[in-house]
């Protein structure tokens, strides 16, 4: 029944929406994804813990029932939201109760909201998805390996499933696998460990394009790489296309091996920015659009300058904002927004760091994120790492060595001389002082 799982989630769907004005439909059940059937539980993830408690506390019967109905079953139902964390002990769980042929072992299937149709190209990731578009009309011909990076929550697996989609779309008999670096190392520590290593091979070397998601974990993992390398040789050498998704360039990754990471090279890298203002406005307006959400343009402009870190946090906040009107029985307003998500703006102010600072310069200064660990020494880059490290040092508590480490292993008397000068920069120049104020409450989320 696991491999059920979608259909039966499509079936129960009707049976609630029959129950459920559109709005509430829209806005608490169909953000729900199906996660994972073992024996008698259902697994459902949610955006969010706001949206989790409401299903909790008022939609859990109604879902019951409606599997009930569905499947003539009564299953335990557990809403969770989706962590690193969460998703490796759910992992862990199945290996341990389901005995299943490998081949349906932590088998991840393609998303079917993510299709390059759904995506929102803007300067960020114009050229990424360009690239994207050629490997998926011409597998192994345009680039292989494609290898795409960029920061979490920016698009990668958006991109990944895109491609197979579009190519399952076109030629439905294509043999396409899409996995997480982590699945694939948890897949080959059972094969060792059942005696199955032929039939792990099988699986992922009679492919004809393959799909991994953050490879970056793979990395200080000497067996994973040892395998993963004579399988990208065999996918490579048949001319099967490779697509590989990282959080970090091959050269950035540490303790990769060098075999591996020149082979990364071979093909095309491309990588994914935060995405600019305009950009935020129109995945914000597509995601509306998508969800059947009626918001008024001024809103999603405030959302859209709000928050600038990632297209994951965008979307939450849209979902938190239409969930909040919803149950004050208010209209959408920017006044609502604000109250909406003053929780998300308290958070980021708590949790600022060194990582959230170098996202705001980067694009702020329209650098490259590496760009601010680089070694590169022009004022285009050298200056907004000056006030990157000048931010660290006055919005964090970590000391100067600290700091020089964050920043490519810098020196300390490095960032003291950066901190002097930015300090001294600011006395004397009202417009950078201005422009470095209105950093500092956009990283506060003021």
């Amino acid at each position: 029944m696991k491999e059920n799982l979608p259909q039966i989630w499509e079936s129960t769907l009707t049976l609630i929406k029959a129950e459920l004005t559109e709005v509430s439909f829209n806005t608490w059940i169909k953000t729900i994804e199906p996660i994972s059937l073992q024996n008698n539980q259902i697994i459902l993830g949610t955006p969010n813990d706001f949206i989790k408690d409401i299903l909790n506390n008022r939609y859990i019967t109604l879902i019951s029932n409606a599997l009930k109905q569905t499947t003539s079953k009564q299953f335990e139902i557990k809403i969770i939201v989706p962590t690193e964390d969460n998703m490796k002990s759910l992992e862990k769980s199945n290996r341990h109760n389901n005995r299943a042929p490998l081949e349906s072992l932590s088998n991840l299937q393609l998303n079917p909201k993510y299709t390059f149709d759904t995506f929102v190209i803007g300067n960020s990731n114009r050229f990424a998805h360009a690239a994207c578009v050629a490997v998926a009309e011409s597998p192994a011909k345009a680039y292989n390996p494609l290898f795409i990076y960029g920061g979490v929550g920016l698009g990668k697996t958006h991109l990944m499933n895109a491609i197979g989609h579009y190519i399952l779309q076109n030629n439905p008999s294509t043999k396409v696998a899409y996995v997480s670096s982590e699945t694939f190392t948890n897949e080959l520590i059972n094969s060792i460990r059942d005696d199955r290593n032929v039939e792990f091979r099988n699986k992922y070397r009679h492919v004809d394009v393959l799909l991994i998601d953050d490879i970056q974990f793979i990395a200080g993992k000497e067996s994973t790489q040892e395998e993963f390398f004579h399988t990208f040789n065999a996918l490579h050498e048949s001319s099967k296309q490779l697509i590989i998704s990282s959080d970090r360039p091959p050269k950035d990754i540490p303790t990769l091996e060098d075999r591996l990471r020149t082979r990364f090279e071979w093909g095309l890298i491309t990588d994914i920015q935060a995405p600019d203002f305009e950009t935020r406005t129109a995945i914000l307006r597509k995601k509306a659009q998508m969800e059947n959400i009626d918001v008024p343009d001024e809103v999603m402009l405030y959302i859209a300058k709000k928050i600038q870190s990632n297209i994951r946090e965008l979307e939450g906040a849209l979902i938190r904002i239409v969930a909040y009107s919803s149950l004050t029985n208010s209209d959408v307003t920017v006044d609502l927004a604000s109250e909406a998500l003053k929780e998300i703006f308290s958070s980021k102010a708590r949790q600022l760091n060194t990582s959230l600072i170098k996202e705001v310069i980067s694009n702020k200064f329209s650098i490259k994120l590496e760009d601010l660990d680089s070694k590169k020494r022009t004022r285009a880059i050298a200056y907004p790492r000056q006030i990157a490290m000048y931010l660290t040092r006055e919005l964090t508590d970590l000391s100067l060595p600290k700091i020089g480490e964050e920043f490519g292993g810098r020196d300390h008397t490095t960032v003291m001389h950066a901190h002097e000068k930015i300090s001294n920069d600011i006395k004397n120049d009202p417009d950078l002082k201005e422009r470095i104020e209105k950093i500092i409450s956009d990283l506060k989320g003021n």
